[in-house]
């Protein structure tokens, strides 16, 4: 039977370095809607995490036990494969604030994980906090105009309990890889499952343009080798809803793109969810370090 450890003390700067993924990631939805070619969600998907899984993987040179090969593809399938095929999906088919308003139940989802599953009932404060996230996300974003697309929706809300499972249980199981080793492999593997639906559901890539390249590059480089390096790295060290909380960081980059970058309106209704939405990710952290 798998013992859960306690994280390592963690540091402010741990929070920081954290919160830095899901600010690169928020910016994953105005990439692919201004620059990437349209409708081909698993080739943006292969394309980010593949080459970067490879270069980690051959860098590392390391090869997870002869045990851990199951939980890694499972870890893989959830936090990469099944996750990006997901994202990109309701990338390009929802506007990118409500996809990032559906995945703002992460942290929920995980502590309903803790909960039923470790006999962790989560802190009052925390799942208050939790739910202020989720109604200032929505405050935030959702509009009488906005557009919900079915499949759209139900791609960003099984892509927010594939992110919330594999947070858990790459925290729960802890294989015995460094940072780098596991991000490198789950990149790598969940690259892989993303081929074939890359390669049978997606048009061919036209001729690319220098910013075309470069979004892809940016995409991969930063989005996925570094942004998932940090990641990983603050799930072996923080509470899982903590983790999950600094997600919520990633709608409100995408949004603040948004109003910089495409001159998008922000009115003072919007404003207000925006402070929700932080003050709740404050809250969170705070409650989880506490009750550390």
């Amino acid at each position: 039977m798998n013992m859960i450890a306690s994280p390592p003390p963690a540091r402010w700067h741990d929070y920081l370095i954290t919160a830095a993924a899901p600010v690169i990631w928020g910016s994953t939805y105005i990439v692919t809607s201004e620059l990437l070619p349209p409708d081909r969600p698993f080739t943006a998907a292969f394309i980010r995490v593949f080459p970067a899984g490879l270069l980690l993987v051959l860098s590392q040179r390391q090869l997870p036990g002869r045990g851990q090969w199951r939980r890694l593809a499972l870890l893989a399938a959830l936090n990469i494969g099944a996750f990006q095929a997901l994202l990109f999906v309701a990338a390009y088919r929802l506007p990118g604030g409500l996809a990032a308003v559906l995945g703002a139940i992460q942290p929920l989802m995980v502590m309903a994980l803790a909960w039923r599953v470790d006999g962790r009932s989560p802190a009052r404060t925390a799942l208050l906090a939790a739910m202020a996230g989720v109604l200032g996300m929505a405050v935030l974003l959702v509009s009488p105009r906005t557009v919900f697309e079915p499949v759209g929706v139900s791609a960003a809300l099984l892509g927010a309990a594939c992110m919330a499972s594999g947070v858990w249980l790459t925290r729960r199981w802890q294989l015995a890889l460094p940072v780098l080793g596991l991000t490198g492999w789950q990149l790598l593997l969940g690259g892989l499952m993303l081929l074939p639906l890359a390669c049978l559901a997606d048009a061919p890539l036209p001729a690319l343009g220098f910013l075309q390249l470069a979004a892809y590059a940016y995409l991969c480089l930063a989005g996925a080798l570094l942004a998932y390096v940090l990641w990983f790295r603050g799930i072996a060290r923080l509470p899982p809803v903590a983790v999950a909380s600094l997600g919520l960081l990633s709608p409100v980059t995408a949004v603040v793109l948004g109003w910089v970058v495409l001159a998008q309106s922000m009115t003072a209704m919007a404003l207000s969810g925006l402070v929700i939405v932080l003050a709740s990710v404050l809250v969170v952290q705070w409650t989880t370090a506490r009750s550390r």
